[in-house]
């Protein structure tokens, strides 16, 4: 780096707008909480080394070619990239590379992944039917995690155990698949991850409430608006595939990277295996929308009706329509998953529809209306015998901040002595079973141990209690302005009427720290020039201290007759 360029890119940082500035500090990834002072400090650290080859890491194939011919023919960066790397801090105005990161660019080790689209042809039908059990397998793991929260590792993946899970419930049909379809869910929006799970979001919830079509269209939209910038193309859709693995020359993580964005595109059927696009589906990666029309005549039709069995179970003739299939698992536990499915009914699914806020009545007559054959007898005793059942324990908070258990005195005494609820503490308290524990905890505890439990609120009126509630989505992150709101705002503090003042003393303090010998141009009192060499010493007082290596005296100079600093 030179101090040319450093001062040339201080200046120009201090012309800009904030919001522009913001987007440059966002672009190279400041962090807002920097311990910057000034825009030479800004300078100096977004020409650094090591900031320049983490810039580099972010740029594209394009942009790293026309850097590479700016460097080598000595000329400005094409127009057509110029705007995009002088928002990057990585060429000048005029779009001239500073030395450091033509100094950068020339150390960099290009990397390029292997082929990531690896696999053969395959027809529209054929990519439909990909489609639909991707959907079809995205839904299941939603509604698995809404159930249970799915694990997470320190890398952010889906825990081994999970992963078993999945497949073992048939959500996914390999690990691969189910690490996959997590991460189309994350990118999409519809889990949210915490440090140690995964948990469905808003936009998960009312994901599931759609179609098959809507549901396959919204992800398709997301994953595509989320692909890298090096990804894109101008109009808003992507590349050929075969350019995807040398995007990102000189990022040693985009092989890895890469290489899981392309099996996204793949599972979700936005790609064939050898990455070209269905039919139905070239206008995306054109930047428009996917022929929806063709695409609904390939899936298999939906359905709005079950047949109820004798033996406790239902079977759907095909695809049964979202809301309904929502629906009828918090009722019935599916028990294997294809164009028609199978829903077994138990007690304990039964029961916990009715924890979920669901009536005997609401029951009955949502099954009726969804039955081409009725509610057999065998299955409406089993509502009636659930319903008896459910509320004999009530949970709630009381008027002392208490959680309290009442109702069935037997069950009472049996909860008191069970030793799987130690950890709740539950106390005697009159008829009642009192506890510090909360009464969410206090009912799930209950529910998991088999006890007909209900939900009360403070009045006592039943309440739905959701075990894993769904996470609200994210809002919008605060725009680059705001975030950098206060570092903008010390920069520019810290602008002087008399910059090259300011630039002179930031170069005598650079030197005085390293004890560095340089070569200085002082004015005589006559107005004559003299070049003096001094090991800087020390500054302070508007004076500059140091030894003169020619005369081998101490000098003291002041600041206000040094005209120029160069490095001797």
């Amino acid at each position: 780096m030179t101090a040319s360029d450093a001062r040339a890119l201080a200046t120009r940082l201090a012309t800009l707008d904030p919001d522009a500035l913001a987007a440059l500090f966002d672009a190279r990834h400041v962090s807002p909480r920097t311990s910057w002072t000034d825009f030479f400090d800004a300078a100096d650290a977004l020409l650094d080394p090591a900031q320049l080859n983490r810039a580099l890491a972010e740029v594209s194939d394009v942009d790293a070619a026309a850097l590479r011919a700016a460097v080598r023919n000595g000329v400005a960066v094409s127009p057509a990239v110029r705007d995009g790397l002088v928002a990057r801090a990585l060429v000048d105005d005029a779009g001239r590379p500073y030395e450091a990161v033509a100094a950068a660019l020339a150390s960099a080790t290009p990397v390029t992944a292997p082929t990531v689209f690896d696999g053969g042809a395959e027809s529209d039908a054929a990519s439909a039917e990909r489609a639909f059990d991707a959907v079809a397998s995205l839904a299941d793991i939603l509604h698995a995690a809404s159930r249970s929260p799915l694990g997470r590792i320190g890398s952010g993946a889906l825990s081994a155990g999970d992963r078993r899970r999945l497949v073992e419930i048939g959500a996914a049909h390999t690990s691969e698949d189910a690490d996959t379809l997590v991460a189309i869910a994350a990118h999409a929006g519809l889990l949210s991850g915490s440090e140690r799970t995964w948990t469905v979001s808003d936009a998960g919830t009312r994901w599931l409430g759609t179609r098959t079509l809507e549901r396959w269209l919204d992800v398709a939209h997301r994953l595509r608006d989320r692909l890298p910038r090096a990804l894109r193309t101008p109009d808003g859709g992507w590349r050929p595939a075969a350019e995807w693995p040398g995007a990102h020359p000189f990022d040693p993580a985009w092989p890895d990277r890469v290489g899981h964005l392309a099996a996204m595109l793949t599972q979700w059927a936005m790609t064939a295996p050898d990455g070209t696009p269905p039919t139905w589906a070239a206008g995306l990666a054109a930047g428009a929308d996917a022929d929806a029309g063709t695409l609904r005549s390939l899936l298999p039709h939906e359905v709005d009706k079950v047949y109820l069995q004798n033996d406790l179970t239902a079977i759907a003739p095909g695809p049964l329509e979202p809301r309904l299939d929502q629906r009828l698992r918090t009722t019935a536990r599916r028990e294997s998953r294809a164009q028609a499915a199978t829903y077994r009914f138990t007690a304990e699914t039964i029961g916990a529809a009715f924890a979920a806020g669901e009536t005997a009545a609401s029951l009955t007559a949502f099954l009726t209306d969804l039955s081409l054959t009725g509610v057999p007898q065998p299955l409406a005793y089993e509502i009636e015998r659930a319903a008896a059942r459910h509320g004999r324990l009530r949970v709630g908070p009381d008027q002392q901040g208490y959680t309290r258990v009442s109702g069935d005195p037997d069950l009472l005494e049996a909860i008191g002595v069970d030793q799987a609820l130690r950890p709740l503490g539950l106390v005697l308290d009159g008829d009642d079973l009192v506890t510090r524990t909360s009464p969410e905890t206090t009912y799930w505890m209950l529910a998991d141990a088999r006890y007909p439990v209900l939900a009360v609120d403070a009045d006592g009126a039943p309440r739905a209690l959701g075990r894993h509630e769904a996470v609200e989505d994210a809002g919008p992150e605060p725009p680059a302005s705001e975030r950098y709101r206060t570092l903008i705002e010390t920069l520019r503090a810290s602008l002087s009427d008399d910059a090259d003042a300011a630039w002179l003393e930031r170069e005598l303090d650079q030197a005085v720290r390293t004890r560095a010998t340089i070569e200085i141009t002082v004015r005589m009192p006559d107005g004559s020039s003299r070049d003096v060499t001094l090991e800087a010493a020390g500054l302070g007082g508007g004076r500059l201290r140091g030894r003169d290596r020619a005369a081998d005296v101490e000098r003291t100079l002041p600041l206000s007759s040094i005209v120029s600093v160069r490095p001797a």
